[in-house]
């Protein structure tokens, strides 16, 4: 076998696949950071001065915003007046050679700058067209602007998070936008793959809202069956017990015993197999039903040692289990190091950052050296370069050092007139 192969440097599954981003803030900057992580080239088209509304979100960097590092990382950027015949003129070229449309505007705007997924679909057929907002585009409420926390709201997941006699709470991180990114990268996928077949481009929409649905679990379905409306619970899992935090003599820990049987093999690592004996514990239904007796007996044990103690009798019983760790404990995460799920992120700044790497790991991925910085984009940072392969090689366009310096205040803005949460 020729060693060489082996080692040679794999660019990913979707190389070949160019991305023309006009997203901002998360959703849809997510959605783009996953597809370049996965191979894809991605240009990120923003506005002239001020670029995506995150460059100006703390902490930062010197300069730089850690916030837009992370989600922007392995990206082109370029600003675009759509005012200017010239960089009309560039769009085009780039739409042409672009396989994937990615828009988190709100209904309606793109249409009105003359780029909407009616007139890609005839102009540039072969295009997968992809729009996320609050929404999606049908319905009544299709206009309305949605943050990550309106559709939570709206979804019902703050509904579900929190404890039982307290307030509502909003899930830890950015749910909605995040949910709604990572459905995005299923449509685009899906339709990459459809276009393979039969070399057209399709239309994705996604609706933040319906996403929040989507990832309602049994919640729905536990409402319809029971006619119980389904609501706070704390640490513990609804349908399953134990499956919930327990207090161990010098803190909480997570214990996972989703069936019977690992509840038995919990009684025995706990030392007191008798416990899966008593008939209110026999079932998981009536472990459930139980819940509070059973965290007392369980806890009764648990609090005569430390966590840890506990965590390795139970892992080497086979039964899941966890420390409740915070942030700054992933950082030094033997399984995340080894997976090489902490990266690091790099602007103008000579300092990078750390942050969660990419998750999928694939035979057709080259696994990145961590330590390695991805570097994000200045603003416009790629204008010359783009313009120099799309256009001045035959004479439309000739790159200057200044390109911008003609474009006037309303031009300036033209790509991103009608703006609002998505």
């Amino acid at each position: 076998m020729d060693q060489s192969s082996e080692t040679e440097e794999k660019k990913g599954p979707l190389s070949g696949i160019t991305v023309l981003d006009f997203s901002r803030v998360l959703a849809g900057p997510y959605c783009t950071m996953v597809l370049a992580d996965l191979g894809a080239r991605v240009i990120k088209v923003e506005r002239f001065g001020t670029g995506d509304d995150t460059r100006a979100f703390g902490p930062f960097v010197g300069d730089d915003s850690a916030y837009f590092m992370c989600f922007n990382r392995g990206k082109e950027s370029i600003s675009l007046d759509i005012k200017s015949p010239r960089d009309r003129e560039l769009l085009e070229r780039l739409l042409d050679s672009c396989d994937v449309v990615v828009e988190n505007f709100r209904p309606g705007v793109m249409e009105r700058l003359g780029y909407g997924p009616e007139r890609l679909a005839k102009t540039h057929p072969h295009i997968v067209y992809t729009s996320i907002s609050g929404f999606g585009h049908s319905g009544p409420f299709s206009e309305l602007p949605g943050y990550d926390m309106v559709v939570q709201a709206m979804g019902g997941v703050m509904s579900l998070t929190g404890w039982p006699d307290e307030e509502p709470a909003r899930v830890g991180t950015s749910f909605g936008d995040l949910g709604a990114a990572l459905f995005g990268v299923v449509g685009i996928l899906a339709a990459l793959y459809s276009r393979s077949r039969d070399a057209q481009g399709a239309r994705v929409d996604i609706g933040m809202l319906d996403c929040q649905a989507a990832l309602m679990e049994t919640a729905l379905a536990r409402y319809d069956v029971e006619g119980i409306v389904p609501t706070r619970t704390g640490d513990n899992h609804p349908s399953l017990a134990p499956f919930e935090t327990f207090m161990a003599g010098d803190g909480k820990f997570v214990i996972c015993a989703g069936n019977d049987t690992l509840f038995l093999l919990m009684a025995d690592a706990l030392g007191s197999p008798h416990l899966a004996l008593k008939p209110e514990f026999i079932t998981n239904d009536l472990r459930v039903q139980n819940r509070k007796q059973l965290v007392t007996d369980v806890e009764a044990i648990t609090q005569t040692k430390p966590m840890q103690h506990w965590i390795d009798a139970l892992n080497e019983a086979g039964v899941p289990c966890a420390p409740i760790n915070t942030i700054d404990q992933l950082f030094t995460h033997p399984q995340l190091l080894a997976r090489n799920m902490i990266v690091k992120v790099k602007g103008e700044n000579e300092r990078p950052v750390r942050t969660a790497g990419n998750p999928i790991k694939m035979s057709t991925l080259s696994e990145i050296d961590p330590e390695v910085p991805i570097q994000s984009p200045a603003l416009n940072e790629h204008r010359e370069a783009i313009l120099e392969e799309l256009m001045a090689n035959n004479g439309a366009y000739a790159p200057t050092t200044h390109a911008h310096e003609d474009v006037d205040d309303t031009g300036q803005v033209a790509l991103y007139e009608a703006v609002s949460a998505v």
